[in-house]
C-alpha cells in the first residue's frame, strides 16, 4: 500500500504522470546502476585496464531482468548500504574470473550519483515536450483573444481595458523563459560522477581522466571538471527551474479559479457532462483541475527548498545530504510534470465567455475608464488637476452608484473643456487598450 500520493492508485494521475513515474521506477533506477557498471567495464577495456571479455560478460549480466530484486533487497536490510548487495549478485552473476572487475576504482557515490543524472536524462525530453506543448497552445488561445475585450485588474479591483489575448500572452512570454532556462541548465545538469572514494580517481591513477571521458561518452553524459561529490549546485539549479515553472502554473491556474468565480464567469476550465463538482451540492462546477495545479505549485515549492539544503555537504563525502535527493527529486521530477500536463489540458479546452468579460467591463459604470478622462482634461488644465476633478467625480459615482458620464457631465470644470459626446466617446473601453494587441503579436512572434 503506497504512503505517497504520486503513487497511490487513486490519486497518482492528480499528481503526475505514468511517463514520469516509470523514469523513477525502482527497476528502472536498478537498470540505471546496472548501465553504470557496464559502461565502466567497457571504459577501462578499451584502455587495457580490465580484459576485454570480462567487460563483454559485465555488459551481457548488466541487466535488471536478471538480477534477483528480493535478495538485493534484503541485502540492503542486512548491510544498511544501497549498492553492495547488487555489486556482489553482479559479480556471482558473471562468468568466468569477469566478476572480478565488476566496481573497479568506482565508489559508490559515483554510481548512485551518475544514476540519478541518467534518470534526469531521460526526464528533460518529457519536461521539454510538455513545455512546448503548453506554450504553443497558450499562444493559439492568445492570438483567438488577441481582441476580446476584458477588463483588466490591478491589487483586485478593475484597473483600465485590456484584451484576454494579452493576459495569456504573459503568461506565453514567462512559460518561454522558463524553457530558455531549462534548455541552459541542461549540460550543467547532465554531468556523469567517476571519481573514486574522495574523488581523486587514485584508484585508477594516470587513467582515470581517459577513463571517465570514455565512461561518459557510453553514458551519453557530460564529462565532469573535477569531482561534484559534495557540490549539488547544478541539481538545486535544476531544482529551482522546475520550482520556478510550477509557480508559474500554480498562478495561470489561480487566475482562472478567479476569473471562474460566477461574480466573474468569464473563463471555466474544462467541462464535460459527469465531472461532478460536489457530492451534495448538484450545481457546482468546481475548478478541480486548476485546484489540483495549485497544489503541485505548493508541494513543489518545498521541494526546492530541500534541493538547497541538500548543498550543505561535509568534507569529501556526506551521505546526509545527497540521499536527500533520493526522495526530493522523484518527487519534485513526477509532480512537475503533473501539473505541466494538467495545465495542458486546461488550456488547450479553456473556456472562455467574452459576453461576461463584456458585461463586466461597465460594473464600474464607466469609472474603468478614468484615467482617459483624466489624460484628456489634462491637456487643457495640466495632469495634477485633472487627476483631482476626475477623482471627485469617480468617488461620486461610486458612492452613488451612478454612472460615470452623468456625474461628469454635471461638473462644469470639466464641461468646459469636453463636451458630452467627447466624454461618451472616452469612455469606451474598446478604444482604450493600449497595445494589447501588438503585444501578443509580439509574443506570439518571437515563440514561433
Amino acid at each position: 500500500m503506497p504512503v505517497h500520493v504520486i503513487d497511490s492508485l487513486f490519486f497518482r494521475d492528480l499528481y503526475g504522470t505514468a511517463e514520469m513515474r516509470a523514469v523513477f521506477d525502482d527497476l528502472n533506477l536498478l537498470q540505471k546502476w546496472l548501465d553504470f557498471e557496464a559502461g565502466l567495464a567497457r571504459a577501462e577495456a578499451a584502455l587495457g585496464f580490465v580484459p576485454v571479455e570480462a567487460a563483454a560478460e559485465i555488459t551481457r549480466q548488466a541487466h535488471a531482468s536478471h538480477m534477483d530484486i528480493e535478495a538485493i533487497k534484503r541485502g540492503v536490510d542486512e548491510t544498511v548500504h544501497p549498492l553492495v548487495a547488487l555489486i556482489w549478485q553482479l559479480s556471482e552473476r558473471c562468468a568466468g574470473d569477469a566478476g572480478r572487475y565488476v566496481h573497479w576504482g568506482a565508489t559508490t557515490q559515483d554510481v548512485m550519483d551518475t544514476a540519478l543524472i541518467l534518470q534526469l536524462k531521460e526526464a528533460y525530453p518529457l519536461f521539454e515536450t510538455s513545455l512546448s506543448d503548453l506554450i504553443d497552445a497558450a499562444g493559439e488561445l492568445a492570438g483567438k483573444h488577441r481582441d476580446t475585450l476584458m477588463a483588466g485588474r490591478t491589487h483586485g479591483q478593475q484597473a483600465l481595458p485590456i484584451t484576454f489575448g494579452f493576459k495569456v500572452a504573459v503568461w506565453v512570454a514567462e512559460l518561454r523563459r522558463h524553457q530558455e532556462r531549462f534548455a541552459a541548465c541542461k549540460a550543467r545538469v547532465l554531468i556523469g560522477e567517476f571519481g573514486g572514494a574522495v574523488g581523486t580517481l587514485a584508484s585508477v591513477g594516470a587513467d582515470g581522466l581517459a577513463i571517465q571521458a570514455r565512461l561518459m561518452q557510453e553514458l551519453g553524459l557530460n564529462v565532469p571538471e573535477i569531482a561534484w561529490h559534495t557540490a549539488r549546485d547544478h541539481l538545486a539549479e535544476f531544482a529551482s527551474v522546475l520550482g520556478m515553472i510550477t509557480a508559474t502554473l500554480g498562478k495561470i491556474a489561480h487566475e482562472i479559479i478567479l476569473l471562474q468565480k460566477p461574480e466573474f464567469g468569464e473563463v471555466e476550465e474544462p467541462f464535460a457532462m459527469g465531472k461532478v463538482g460536489s457530492s451534495t451540492m448538484p450545481q457546482k462546477r468546481n475548478p478541480m483541475l486548476c485546484e489540483a495545479i495549485m497544489t503541485l505549485s505548493r508541494l513543489t515549492r518545498a521541494q526546492t527548498l530541500i534541493a538547497f539544503d541538500a548543498m550543505n555537504h561535509e568534507h569529501e563525502r556526506d551521505w546526509s545530504s545527497f540521499q536527500m535527493e533520493w526522495a526530493y527529486l522523484p518527487e519534485l521530477c513526477v509532480m512537475t510534470h503533473g501539473a505541466l500536463q494538467m495545465t495542458l489540458r486546461v488550456l488547450r479546452d479553456l473556456r472562455v465567455y467574452p459576453d461576461a468579460m463584456t458585461r463586466n467591463l461597465d460594473v464600474t459604470r464607466g469609472t474603468l475608464l478614468a484615467e482617459r478622462v483624466m489624460l484628456e482634461l489634462g491637456r487643457f488644465v495640466g495632469r495634477q488637476t485633472a487627476h483631482d476633478l476626475i477623482y471627485e467625480a469617480a468617488m461620486e459615482a461610486f458612492e452613488q452608484r451612478r454612472p460615470f458620464a452623468d456625474v461628469l457631465k454635471e461638473r462644469p470644470a470639466i464641461t468646459a473643456h469636453l463636451s458630452a459626446a467627447r466624454i461618451e466617446a472616452l469612455l469606451n473601453p474598446a478604444e482604450y487598450v493600449g497595445l494589447s494587441g501588438v503585444f501578443v503579436d509580439r509574443v506570439r512572434t518571437s515563440s514561433s
